[in-house]
């Protein structure tokens, strides 16, 4: 083996023995529902950490249409194939969505977050909403779940992310629910505010 082949597979082992996991645990809305992978928000947060030298890989595990509970049934899995040092948290729409009871959402969201602290990981917790079909209560009660959970877990709490794009015409999909490609930067610039002071204190 020459100078230039060693310097090469070394180069790549420091890379790949100091690159560290961020999970990122969620449905349609993380899955870039209806368009290429690669303009989703992760892949574009991907590119941030990448600009930024930060030493991150996105591992995206989002399944579209998934619940909490579908959640449950797979997290266990990906922490232990995937060792995260972050979890990005971005699950319960799809629960509200189907009228679960809020309690259940946000006791399968405890567990979740549960697990992966459980694992050594970080969790930032990404909140959602939902339309008014089942009443102003029911669905104050479900966004509520996100905050609370937050301050009792003590974990990073990321507003509705599509805050600043759910009433913009073009930023959402004909359906009416997922964003559409134009916003997916505008919510990965929303996730690294938050992310970004976890990296950099890691």
């Amino acid at each position: 083996m020459n100078k230039f082949s060693l310097m090469v597979v070394l180069a790549l082992f420091s890379t790949t023995l100091f690159a560290k996991n961020i999970l990122v645990l969620g449905d349609s809305i993380s899955a870039a529902h209806n368009m290429p992978t690669e303009k989703g928000w992760v892949n574009v947060l991907q590119q941030t950490l990448n600009a930024n030298d930060l030493p991150y890989t996105l591992i995206n595990k989002s399944i579209s249409g998934d619940t909490t509970r579908g959640g449950l049934a797979r997290i266990d899995k990906a922490l232990e194939q995937y060792k995260p040092e972050i979890v990005l948290l971005e699950l319960g729409a799809n629960d509200g969505l189907r009228g679960f009871p809020p309690f259940l959402i946000k006791k399968n969201l405890r567990e979740l977050i549960k697990r992966s602290q459980k694992a050594g990981a970080q969790v930032l917790i990404l909140s959602m909403r939902i339309p008014t079909n089942y009443g102003k209560r029911y669905t104050d009660m479900f966004y509520n779940n996100y905050p609370d959970l937050a301050e009792e877990m003590d974990i990073p709490f990321v507003p509705f992310i599509l805050e600043d794009i759910a009433l913009v015409q073009g930023m959402i999909q004909k359906d009416g629910l997922h964003p559409s490609a134009k916003a997916q930067p505008i919510i990965a610039d929303k996730v690294w505010r938050y992310l970004e002071p976890v990296l950099r204190a890691d």
